[in-house]
């Protein structure tokens, strides 16, 4: 079981998937949290450039999984998460490796939502408080400071994926729904654009390229090795276009300017693993194996800078 590298970009400015989250610079992906047997603080660092194993480069500020990931050009972010039960956004720097510093606050405890950024700030989409919410909020990179509740996603949801267009945020499967889409320009409310091969896959992970987004693996009816593609720009459903190297759920996703990567997770007949797999944007194609975390892992998140 291996590792290795990618990119999740988001919107703005049009430089690599997504735009300016993580930047076109950006040389490495990150995983942060999740549950090794326990509840692990852990953030890991992986190149983009060469395949090959993560490293510990620092720590959140607790212990914590079932968060989501988001990246600015600077800094990864961590939002939310349980054990324990949290609203804490969580900064980490990405130029020198580094601990999370506690940035602000989710506007309650929230799990299992879906991450996506722009250029400028990022979002956290549905997930569970006291019950599965449909709230969409939104904090800024520029400043430090509390996310604000900015619309709703159609369906309430947890175990969503998230991708991120140049202009986009979308959440697809979770225990609710297809693919939805929200503006970055203008705060509201998402629109329903289409579905996945199933109308309700859970615990996929999310990838995307400048011109596609990817959603990967499932367990819905069974634990599946799909890699699903759907376009930016038109509307319209996902299609399977390759394959896991297995049957994978709770992983966690990365992009870089040219592979999709889903690192960790669940792997039908093999439980949790560390396994990392690499598969191309330029022409569909299967799922590599290319290095390993640190430990087995579930239920974190991945960020690229």
């Amino acid at each position: 079981m291996q590792i290795s590298g990618g990119v999740q970009l988001s919107g703005g400015v049009n430089l690599v998937p997504g735009g300016s989250g993580g930047g076109a610079s950006a040389s490495d992906g990150y995983t942060s949290g999740g549950y090794t047997g326990s509840y692990t603080n852990v953030i890991q660092k992986f190149s983009f450039s060469s395949d090959g194993n993560s490293t510990d480069v620092g720590d959140l500020t607790a212990n914590r999984g079932g968060s989501s990931g988001q990246s600015s050009s600077e800094s990864g972010y961590t939002s939310g998460g349980l054990s324990p039960f949290s609203n804490v956004i969580d900064k980490f720097p990405f130029a020198n490796g580094g601990d999370a510093s506690d940035v602000g606050d989710l506007i309650d405890s929230n799990y299992n939502s879906s991450g996506q950024y722009s250029s400028t700030s990022g979002y956290a989409s549905g997930g569970r408080n006291s019950d599965v919410v449909n709230t969409i909020q939104k904090f800024s990179f520029s400043s430090d400071g509390n996310a604000s509740d900015i619309g709703d996603i159609l369906t309430a949801r947890r175990y969503a994926s998230g991708q991120s267009s140049a202009d986009n945020g979308y959440v697809t499967g979770g225990s609710g729904g297809g693919i939805e889409k929200f503006s970055f320009a203008s705060d509201g409310n998402s629109s329903s654009v289409g579905s996945l091969i199933d109308s309700n896959l859970e615990k996929t992970a999310g990838q995307q390229s400048s011109s596609h987004g990817y959603a990967c693996g499932n367990n819905r009816v069974a634990i599946n090795d799909a890699i699903q593609k759907f376009s930016f720009s038109s509307d319209g459903n996902a299609t399977n276009v390759a394959d896991l190297i297995g049957g994978f759920e709770n992983s966690a996703g990365q992009s870089s300017a040219d592979n999709g990567y889903l690192s960790g997770g669940e792997q039908q007949g093999q439980g949790t693993v560390n396994v990392i797999q690499k598969f191309p944007f330029a022409s569909d194609g299967d799922a590599t194996d290319v290095g390993d975390l640190l430990a087995p892992n579930i239920n974190f998140c991945g960020q690229q800078g």
